[in-house]
C-alpha cells in the first residue's frame, strides 16, 4: 500500500503513511472518480500520446521510427506521468489496458535511454542547443523528474524494477553532471528535487538525497539563466531560507517547496522546513483563492500580489491544484499539523474537483470563479474543457492524483491512526504493534456522518483520530456502547479516541452540513462586499441555466439574511448526484447615465426578489457553455456591495 510519498526510517516526520496493509475505496464520490479514470481518462490519455506525437518522439530516439520531434519541449513528461497514473491503478486492481502501457512504455525507454543515463526525446531527436545548453526553458531536469516518479510509482505498486534500472540510471547521470562537478546550472522549472528524495527513500541511493539537497541549495543565486519574466518567475530570486513568499510560476514554485520539505524531512533540518511551512502560510492567507485554486494571474501563470484574488481572471491551474496538495501532504507529514489537511480537502474538493468533467473526458487549465456570457467573444479562447493540449500537463496531473488519491486519507503517529479525509473505503495497516483494518461508510461530502467500524485489531489500547473541519460548528461523535455527544477538535481540529478495540467497535463523526454564506477579507478588493455559499468542504457556484429565464446570473444579489435551501438529488441530467442549494435573492439592474457604465452616488437601482440556485462548484460547466460565479454581490441595509 505504499504511495506517493514515503518518508525513509530515519526521516524526522511527525505522521507517517500506514505501512503494511491495503487502502481500497469501495463506494461514493470518490469510488465514482476512480471508475471514470479507469474507463475513461487513462485510455483518452493514452490515445492523445499518440496523436500529439508524444510516444513518437521516443520511437524517434530510439531510432524506431523517422521524423520531426512534435510538441512542447517537456512532451516526455506527459508519458513519464500517465506511467505513474498507469502504476497507481494497477495498485488499485489488475488493468489491462495500464499494464499493456506501462510494460510497453518501460521498454521503449529501455531502448531510448542513451548508453550514460540521459534520456529526454527533444534533445536527442531536435539536437537544439545541445544538453543542458539552456537550462532556463528546457525543462530537461523537469522531465526526468517525473520519469523518477514513475518508477518509483511502478515499483511501490507492481513490485517491477525495469523501470526503475531506467530511472537509476538516469539518477546516475544527473548525479554525475550537477553533483561531481560544478554542473551547468539549475533547470528552469523545479521538480527533479522532490522525485529525487523519493527515488532516495526507495533505493537508499545518498548521492540522490545529497543532489536534490544541493539543487534546493543552489536556488535564488542566479544559476537559471536570464528569462523573459525575470528571476522571481523562475524561482532564482532568494535562497529557499530566506525568501519570504511564494512568487513566481505557481507550479514551479510549489514543486520546488515539495522538494525543499522533502529534503528537510530526510536531514532534519528544521530551519528548511520552518522557512516552507511560513511560505505556506502566507499563501493560504493571502494568495488562496476561496475554491483552494493557486495563480491569481494567467499571464505567466504566477502568483500575483497579496490578496489579488479576481474571481474572473485568476488562472488556478489544474496542475497548480495538484502540486498544493502534494506540498500540503508533505508538510502534514513533516508537522502533523491539521490546518494541511483542511486545504487538502478544500482543493481537492473543489479548485481540483472542477478540472475535470464529469464523464472524465474534459479538462480545464485554467479555473476561473466567474465567467461571463460573453466569455467566448472577450477573450477569444473559450476556455471551456478539452480533451488534451498542446500544453499537456494538466490532464495527467488529474489522472495520476486520482489514482493514488487513498494515500492522502491516512497517517499515523505514535499510537494514533488519523484519518483526515472521508471517503467511503476499507483500511488495513501495521498499527500498535499488530493490525489495524477499518471499514469507513459516508456519503461525504454530500452528508457529514461518517462510520468508523473496527473489523480487526490489536490486543492492545490504541487510538483514532478524526478530523473536525473548521467549518463544522457543531459536531457530534458516538464511540462504542456510548451516547452521542457534541464535540470540539482540538488545537490540531481533531478528536481523538483511545481504548482496547474489539472486532465489531464502531465509532460515528457527524459533521455540520448547514450551508453558509462566507464573505472575502477586506483586502481582497476584486470580491469586496460580496459573499459565497459553501456547505460543507464544497465551495457553491451560480450557473446561468439553473435562474429563472429572467435572470441574468450576473444581476444576482444575495441577501443577508437570505434562508439556505438544501435540495438532495439521486441524479441529474450531465452531474448525477448532486446536492443543490436555494437562496432567497435579488436581480439588481441600474440605469447608465452618459452612455457610460457608471451612475451618480445615490442613483436608484431597480431590485426583484428572485430565487436563486446554486451547484456545487466542481460540477459546473457540465450541462453546456454558460455564465456563471461564485462571488455573488451582498445586500445589507438596502444596499448592495461592489
Amino acid at each position: 500500500m505504499d504511495g506517493p510519498v514515503l518518508p525513509s526510517p530515519g526521516a524526522r516526520t511527525a505522521h507517517r503513511p500506514p505501512r503494511g496493509g491495503r487502502i481500497r475505496v469501495t463506494d461514493g464520490l470518490w469510488r465514482l472518480w476512480q471508475r471514470v479514470n479507469r474507463a475513461t481518462s487513462v485510455p483518452l490519455a493514452l490515445h492523445w500520446l499518440e496523436e500529439s506525437g508524444a510516444l513518437a518522439n521516443l520511437r524517434i530516439a530510439a531510432g524506431e521510427e523517422q521524423g520531426a520531434y512534435r510538441g512542447p519541449v517537456y512532451a516526455d513528461s506527459d508519458v513519464h506521468k500517465m506511467l505513474e497514473t498507469a502504476a497507481w491503478e494497477l495498485q488499485a486492481g489488475p488493468e489491462d489496458t495500464s499494464a499493456a502501457f506501462l510494460s510497453r512504455t518501460t521498454g521503449l525507454l529501455e531502448r531510448a535511454q542513451r548508453d550514460d543515463g540521459y534520456l529526454d526525446s527533444y534533445y536527442q531527436v531536435a539536437e537544439v542547443g545541445g544538453r543542458y545548453g539552456r537550462l532556463v526553458d528546457s525543462h530537461e531536469l523537469y522531465c526526468a523528474g517525473h520519469l523518477l516518479q514513475a518508477a518509483v510509482a511502478a515499483h511501490r505498486a507492481t513490485g517491477e524494477t525495469r523501470l526503475l534500472t531506467v530511472a537509476r540510471r538516469c539518477a546516475d547521470h544527473l548525479c554525475a553532471v550537477f553533483l561531481d562537478g560544478p554542473g551547468p546550472g539549475l533547470d528552469g522549472h523545479p521538480e527533479v528535487e522532490t522525485a529525487l528524495v523519493e527515488l532516495f527513500r526507495t533505493t537508499a541511493e545518498e548521492r540522490c538525497l545529497t543532489l536534490a539537497a544541493r539543487l534546493v541549495e543552489r536556488r535564488g543565486h542566479g544559476l537559471v539563466g536570464r528569462h523573459k519574466h525575470g528571476a522571481r518567475h523562475r524561482l532564482d530570486h532568494l535562497p529557499v531560507r530566506v525568501a519570504p513568499a511564494v512568487t513566481g510560476h505557481v507550479v514551479r514554485a510549489l514543486y520546488l517547496e515539495a522538494g525543499a520539505v522533502d529534503v528537510a524531512m530526510e536531514t532534519g533540518d528544521d530551519e528548511l522546513l520552518r522557512a516552507s511551512a511560513a511560505r505556506w502560510a502566507d499563501m493560504a492567507a493571502t494568495r488562496t483563492s476561496l475554491t483552494g485554486g493557486l495563480g491569481s494571474r494567467q499571464v505567466g501563470e504566477v502568483f500575483g500580489e497579496r490578496y489579488e484574488l479576481p474571481p474572473d481572471l485568476s488562472y488556478n491551474e489544474t496542475c497548480a491544484s495538484a502540486a498544493s496538495i502534494q506540498w500540503s501532504r508533505r508538510l502534514l507529514l513533516a508537522t502533523g499539523e491539521g490546518r494541511y489537511a483542511d486545504l487538502i480537502e478544500r482543493t481537492l474538493y473543489n479548485a481540483f474537483a472542477a478540472a475535470r468533467s464529469v464523464d472524465g473526458r474534459r479538462y480545464y487549465k485554467g479555473n476561473p470563479l466567474q465567467r461571463r456570457p460573453d466569455h467566448a467573444e472577450a477573450v477569444g479562447d473559450p476556455r471551456s474543457r478539452d480533451e488534451w493540449f498542446y500544453s499537456a500537463c494538466c490532464p495527467p496531473s488529474v489522472t495520476r492524483l486520482v489514482a493514488s488519491l487513498p494515500h492522502y486519507a491516512s497517517t499515523t503517529a505514535q499510537d494514533t491512526l488519523f484519518l483526515h479525509l472521508y471517503a467511503s473505503m476499507a483500511l488495513s495497516c501495521a498499527h500498535a504493534g499488530g493490525t489495524v483494518a477499518l471499514r469507513i461508510d459516508t456519503d461525504y461530502p454530500w452528508d457529514g456522518t461518517v462510520t468508523v467500524t473496527v473489523e480487526r485489531a490489536p490486543a492492545g489500547a490504541w487510538a483514532l483520530g478524526l478530523r473536525v473541519p473548521p467549518w463544522s460548528t457543531r459536531t457530534w461523535l458516538t464511540e462504542p456502547g456510548g451516547a452521542r455527544q457534541p464535540v470540539a477538535g482540538d488545537a490540531q481540529g481533531r478528536v481523538v479516541v483511545r481504548r482496547r478495540w474489539r472486532a465489531g467497535d464502531r465509532v460515528v463523526l457527524e459533521l455540520d452540513m448547514a450551508p453558509r454564506l462566507t464573505v472575502p477579507h477586506p483586502r481582497i478588493d476584486a470580491v469586496r462586499g460580496c459573499a459565497a455559499i459553501e456547505r460543507g468542504p464544497l465551495v457553491y457556484c451560480f450557473e446561468q441555466l439553473d435562474q429563472p429565464a429572467d435572470t441574468p446570473v450576473d444581476e444576482l444579489a444575495l441577501r443577508a439574511d437570505t434562508a439556505l435551501r438544501v435540495r438532495d438529488l439521486a441524479d441529474v441530467p450531465g452531474l448525477g448526484r448532486t446536492v443543490m442549494i436555494e437562496a432567497e435573492a435579488l436581480a439588481v439592474t441600474g440605469p447608465h447615465q452618459a452612455g457610460l457604465p457608471y451612475r451618480t452616488l445615490g442613483a436608484v437601482d431597480t431590485r426583484r426578489p428572485t430565487t436563486a440556485t446554486a451547484v456545487p462548484y466542481f460540477q459546473w460547466d457540465n450541462r453546456g457553455d454558460g455564465a456563471m460565479r461564485v462571488w455573488v454581490p451582498l445586500e445589507e441595509s438596502g444596499a448592495v456591495g461592489c
